[in-house]
């Protein structure tokens, strides 16, 4: 599949999850701001932690789809990659919506470069995964972020917190692809 054909697949997704991402703001304002970043590690850890559930039994109390769950993935790790350059802010929760979209908008765009960069590489490997791996590989990262969180962001050869956000990010829409692409 050309990648002119998957840029307009993550396009796609990219605008999906921008549009719950400003109703949630519209609704609830910026209160996400409070939130210290393992605070959000953690939030992204729970959403990962359910879909895998779901992917194991098959079966979900609360009804609502892994679809959600992925975009909820998505819109964390860019609070996450936002707060990294901002700082967590119990004063600033009525930060200017304008704002916060643009930075949304330029960590989202950072990601779809780096998926451009790696999908060069890698030749569209990720189109003959499984979800359920992307879904192993998200959680694996989030391992990895909240281990260097615990030592207070040092790594001795690891990349940071931040790339490993853009990874999950990429997985994420990868799944969401894959979840609304109609069968071959």
């Amino acid at each position: 599949m050309p990648m002119k054909h998957t840029t307009a697949q993550y396009r796609k997704v990219q605008s999906h999850c921008r549009k719950v991402f400003a109703d949630k703001m519209r609704d609830y304002g910026t209160a996400w701001r409070v939130l210290r970043l393992p605070s959000l590690t953690d939030q992204i850890f729970i959403k990962a932690q359910r879909i895998r559930s779901i992917e194991e039994n098959g079966a979900m109390a609360v009804d609502e789809g892994i679809i959600p769950e992925f975009t909820g993935i998505i819109n964390y790790s860019l609070m996450a990659l936002i707060q990294l350059s901002m700082g967590a802010d119990t004063n600033d929760t009525a930060q200017n919506p304008d704002e916060i979209l643009e930075m949304y908008e330029n960590r989202f765009d950072q990601a779809l470069e780096l998926m451009i960069l790696k999908n060069t590489d890698y030749g569209e490997a990720w189109r003959d995964m499984r979800v359920s791996s992307y879904t192993d590989i998200i959680l694996m990262k989030l391992l990895r972020i909240k281990q260097i969180e615990d030592n207070q962001g040092k790594t001795l050869v690891s990349e940071g917190v931040d790339a490993n956000y853009f990874d999950i990010i990429n997985y994420a829409v990868f799944a969401l692809i894959k979840l609304t692409e109609p069968a071959p």
